[in-house]
């Protein structure tokens, strides 16, 4: 099941909302800060004893929607063919419990990143031995950004931006717009791009984008607001802008 789609009307509140800290459910209902958050999963994972796995595999569920997105956005046509994105989060949970000793040993990032790093780590493996390997040229491989994420799938990008229409004439021009929407995402700056990419589809929050980036979090927030401001103009010229002014 694919992640859910992110109409441009959500595209368009978070234009106005781009600017605010993101916080999580539990920080909205609990008033648990994102970093409150990561210590007590160290906290719980430290102080389980034999009971580790059991809430390694709570956390890991709790995160498997947002890795889910992850793996959706960055995965290469040519391996979709082949595997799907639970494919990939199952070999990542195998080597999530092999490494959590160390990573607990010297936690240098939040929990949830260094799971998603795990798991990039994991879809890289996957392109190269299922695609690369089939290939002479190899300076055709899997186009990897900095930090050796897979770049994130413009074509796939667009269409949670479009949506679904129903109609003939609705569909022909959701063909139209969603050209012009992945043409528009190619020719972003490439930290610009990525920083959209990881707030907007993959909904980290702005302490983890931050993080990802080496930023502090008025940096990144700005970086954020900045990259949407200059899409917008794109899905205003489409005729898209929904009212995102």
């Amino acid at each position: 099941m694919l992640p859910p789609v992110l109409p441009l009307s959500a595209f368009a509140c978070a234009l106005r909302a781009a600017a605010a800290p993101r916080l999580h459910v539990r920080a909205i209902l609990f008033g648990v800060t994102e970093n409150e958050q990561d210590s007590e999963e160290l906290a719980a994972l430290e102080g389980a004893g034999e009971r580790r796995d059991e809430v390694l595999g709570r956390l890991f569920e709790q995160h498997r929607a947002r890795l889910r997105k992850m793996v959706h956005l960055r995965m290469d046509p040519k391996l979709r063919a082949r595997i799907d994105a639970s494919d990939v989060l199952q070999e990542t949970y195998v080597e999530v419990s092999a490494r959590l000793g160390d990573y607990l040993d010297d936690p240098r990032m939040p929990f949830f990143v260094w799971l998603r790093f795990l798991t990039a780590q994991k879809l890289v493996a996957f392109y190269r031995h299922h695609v690369a390997t089939q290939k002479r040229d190899v300076r055709r491989q899997v186009p990897i950004e900095r930090r050796g994420f897979p770049a994130a799938s413009s074509a796939v990008m667009a269409e949670q931006l479009i949506g679904r229409l129903e109609s003939p004439s609705g569909a022909a021009m959701q063909a139209e717009a969603r050209s012009q929407i992945e043409e528009a995402l190619e020719d972003m700056n490439p930290n610009d791009r990525e920083v959209l990419v990881m707030r907007h589809f993959e909904q980290l929050s702005n302490v983890e984008t931050a993080h990802e980036l080496g930023l502090d979090t008025s940096a990144a927030s700005k970086r954020y607001l900045c990259a949407l401001q200059r899409l917008r103009g794109v899905l205003e010229d489409a005729g898209l802008g929904g009212g995102a002014a």
